[in-house]
């Protein structure tokens, strides 16, 4: 069997990447150093999904091992040197934690094995293969920096599938929804691309990321400010309620309207997209924490993120983001007091007031027209 590493033993990775690559014939060796997780892979060898929604599923995994990368570094490296294909799904404030091991079995490899390897970073976040590149290179030994770079890719990736929250009396078991999407950008790949089942290469990855962050990301975060401010406790409850569904379907048609003009996305086929992300939040099955979904308000703000970037593109080509001005002013009003990035915000807002608050986390221009209407939609809630 083709041989697959992935770092990352958590929900996602075992729900979604590691499923994929084990049915696309790989024997996925899953890095992490969760011990008990580790153990439970090895002792087993498998392990179950179930699948959401409507029409119930159960698919069994096979072909799975586990390495403990805290005390099994070595076998770690003997494992980069065979494989043919390695992924992460860790979370991308962990990618730099990887990059030492990850290195270390990079500059082994290319000492006896110059087959083209693909490294891709299945992260919720822009770029992400990318930073992880960087992260590597800084840990290299600057003899092997060249054949590294000539064998080794690393491109970047846009994933989605939602893996809610979830208590299993079987540790393994994950649950997931029918969704996935899984795009990597095929100019950035050594060799051949791999051809993995769900996996579509594509040249244009940031039409599919910004397609993912500005309908997804932008919906799911829409949806949550708008409920904090109404006390609703979950995803599901918010999507009863009309007012908060029918303000978002108006931040999906500003964003629409910018994907469409901007990559040249087919309307009706878009429009088939929003659709069917507002169906995925409607399964009960899935159904998240607000204060979870709303956490981090301050990246969720800032200038390039999924709420302030849509906004100035679409002000940019001459359209009023009057929903997205409004939702921006709901983000400023997440309190919750079980998360640091809100309390950092609502200090800021008491120390300086709301003006250089908005200023300072959105980098709008003060004088911008969208400033105006940020700074008047959230003094209005």
């Amino acid at each position: 069997m083709k041989k697959a590493i992935h770092f990352g033993a958590g929900n996602i990775g075992r729900g979604f990447i590691g499923e994929l690559l084990v049915r696309s014939g790989y024997e996925v060796t899953f890095v992490d150093v969760n011990k008990e997780l580790v153990d439970l892979i090895n002792e087993r060898r498998a392990y179950d999904i179930k699948i959401v929604g409507d029409q119930p599923e159960i698919i069994h995994v096979e072909h799975v091992r586990a390495i403990n990368s805290a005390e099994h570094p070595e076998e770690l490296i003997k494992a980069i040197g065979e494989a043919d294909i390695i992924t992460t799904a860790i979370g991308p404030n962990i990618l730099k934690f990887i990059a030492p091991n990850l290195a270390a079995g990079l500059a082994e490899r290319v000492k006896h094995n110059r087959q083209p390897l693909n490294v891709i970073a299945c992260e919720n976040m822009v770029g992400g293969s990318t930073v992880l590149k960087g992260f590597v290179e800084e840990n290299l030994p600057e003899e092997a920096k060249e054949a590294v770079a000539h064998y080794i890719g690393f491109p970047d990736a846009a994933v989605d599938r939602i893996v809610p929250l979830q208590k299993n009396d079987d540790p393994l078991l994950v649950q997931v929804e029918p969704y996935a999407e899984w795009d990597a950008n095929v100019t950035q790949a050594k060799g051949e691309p791999p051809q993995i089942e769900g996996l579509t290469w594509v040249e244009n990855l940031e039409a599919y990321i910004e397609r993912k962050l500005f309908t997804v990301n932008t919906g799911h975060a829409s949806i949550a400010y708008l409920a904090y401010r109404k006390g609703i406790k979950d995803i599901y409850s918010a999507m009863q309620d009309k007012s908060i569904v029918d303000m978002a379907r108006k931040v999906w048609q500003e964003t629409g309207d910018l994907l469409v003009r901007k990559f040249g996305f087919d309307p009706q086929k878009h429009e088939e997209y929003i659709k069917t992300t507002e169906n995925r939040f409607r399964n009960p099955h899935l159904s998240d924490e607000v204060t979870r979904v709303a956490r981090g308000p301050k990246r969720k703000l800032g200038a390039k993120d999924r709420l302030v970037s849509p906004a100035s593109q679409l002000l940019a080509q001459g359209q009023k983001p009057a929903a997205l001005a409004t939702v921006i002013g709901a983000a400023f009003h997440f309190d919750y007091a079980g998360d640091k990035e809100a309390q950092e915000v609502q200090d800021t807002i008491q120390e300086k007031g709301l003006h250089k608050t908005i200023l300072n986390y959105t980098q709008i221009p003060e004088e911008s027209e969208l400033f105006r209407m940020v700074e008047n939609k959230t003094a209005g809630f």
